[in-house]
């Protein structure tokens, strides 16, 4: 069982062998190996603590029974007076080594500079430290930074376009992934040979030790502003995967490219390496796995049930069923019980009374989601009320007649409209065309019959 134990700050790691070892063990271990690096003496009492403030009583139990599992960190608790000791005697050390650095100074021959206006002599000044690089990967460098192996690629690579420092930058989140280039003898800092080819394109080789014979090869080639990656990975002699990405090297590299900084030249590093890690490096490692029948390594399919459990309680029903169609193993852990619950306690709240143990939450989230659905779906399509007519109203005609307008339907067929009442027409005009003159209406009692075509002769 390997464990970590804190003594004064200072984190050691430490391994037990045997099956279940036991919290006696422990305490020899530590008195032979950690309290002697601390300045302290083996018989110093001390007491062991998971939290730093409850002590494990030490009665020939196994740290298993105590519920330390392998990885935990182990706190040793110090009395006051061993603690004091222990801090004296540190700082005693550090002043013994401020003394014999101000003694190494002291001693060393200064060298002198004439100077004309002064009479004694003046000391060289210091020559600068170099500067301290932190480790840092490109998915933590904000705008005005970059990690020190990406400077050092893009000192060596000598980029002659923007379109280079996107593939060097390529070239080492591929290393940050795990890929490792074919090329033997190749130093961390250096480009592999014939990484670039004049006619235009890049191609780069690669292995990884989770993929056991298989060969990634990525191709990039140039098509105007946008840069196109292909990766090709081969397992046993044949073509498995392809995998595609397109990029413009103006949204990720700035007009300082030219010069020595690849802090300058690169900006959104961690949106770079996001989206060429999540859309090229890790789908190539998952393909060569699956394709040899190698467990999953990453993802949440690497998960154990209870954490992807944990996971996909934040998700809604409609998420929940999709992911039980990816595969076997999501589909086995999307039917959990107590997920179905949790799902019919969030959508139902008010009707989980009463429920027995063995209740099918499953087929109870189905049920009480099918009746939901019907109540929307007659809600949503229910017929308006049938329209009852008066019969005591008047027909209303389709073209209703106008008196006083010549043409149209109804003069041609005037018999086709119901004469409406005298009371709904307007006041008849004096000259109406429609009718004959009240003369011609009524015939002369004898004599001829008056000629009407007279008046317009």
């Amino acid at each position: 069982m390997k464990l970590r134990v804190r003594l004064q700050r200072v984190t050691s790691r430490v391994e037990l062998l045997g099956a279940d070892p036991s919290l006696k063990e422990l305490r020899e271990l530590i008195e032979e190996t950690l309290l002697s690096s601390q300045g302290l003496s083996a018989d110093t009492q001390f007491s062991l603590s998971l939290n730093g403030s409850e002590l494990l009583s030490d009665s020939g139990q196994t740290l298993s029974s105590c519920g330390i599992v392998s990885g935990d960190l182990i706190c040793v608790v110090l009395p006051e007076s061993a603690a004091d000791r222990t801090t004296s005697n540190s700082q005693n050390q550090q002043n013994q080594q401020t003394a014999a650095m101000t003694s190494n100074q002291s001693s060393r021959p200064a060298a002198s500079v004439s100077d004309p206006g002064e009479s004694g002599p003046v000391l060289d000044p210091e020559p600068p430290s170099a500067p301290s690089w932190e480790p840092m990967l490109c998915s933590e460098a904000e705008d005005g930074q970059a990690p020190l192996s990406l400077e050092l690629l893009h000192h060596s690579a000598q980029t002659s376009s923007p379109t280079d420092a996107i593939v060097v930058a390529g070239h080492l989140l591929m290393l940050e992934t795990g890929f490792i280039p074919q090329s033997t003898g190749l130093k961390p800092s250096e480009m592999p040979p014939g990484w670039r080819s004049p006619a235009g394109f890049y191609k780069l080789q690669y292995t990884h030790p989770l993929c056991e014979n298989s060969l990634a090869m990525v191709v990039s080639v140039v098509m105007g502003p946008v840069l196109i990656i292909n990766a090709t990975l081969k397992v046993n002699e044949s073509v498995d995967t392809v995998r595609k990405l397109c990029l413009k090297p103006s949204s990720y590299v700035t007009h300082e490219w030219p010069g020595e900084s690849a802090a300058a030249a690169f900006r959104d590093l961690n949106k770079l390496s996001r989206i060429f890690k999540d859309q090229l490096a890790y789908p190539l490692i998952a393909a060569a796995r699956d394709a040899m029948a190698l467990p999953v390594a990453f993802g949440l399919a690497a998960l154990p049930p209870e954490l992807v459990l944990r996971v996909v309680r934040l998700l809604d029903v409609r998420s929940v069923v999709r992911l039980s169609s990816v595969c076997r193993r999501f589909s086995v852990s999307m039917a959990d019980s107590s997920l179905w619950r949790h799902l019919y306690r969030q959508d139902f709240s008010d009707r989980d009374v009463g429920r027995s143990r063995d209740t099918d939450w499953k087929e109870l989230y189905k049920r009480f989601h099918q009746i939901r659905y019907e109540r929307r779906h007659v809600t949503r399509h229910r017929p308006l009320p049938p329209f009852h007519r008066n019969p005591f109203a008047p027909p209303v005609p389709l073209h209703p007649p106008l008196p006083g307008i010549i043409g149209g339907e109804y003069d041609q067929r005037p018999g086709l409209f119901p004469p409406l009442p005298r009371l709904l027409l307007p006041p008849r005009p004096r000259y109406d065309p429609i009718g004959p003159p009240p003369d011609l209406e009524r015939r002369p009692t004898g004599g001829r019959a008056a000629d009407i075509r007279r008046g317009f002769i």
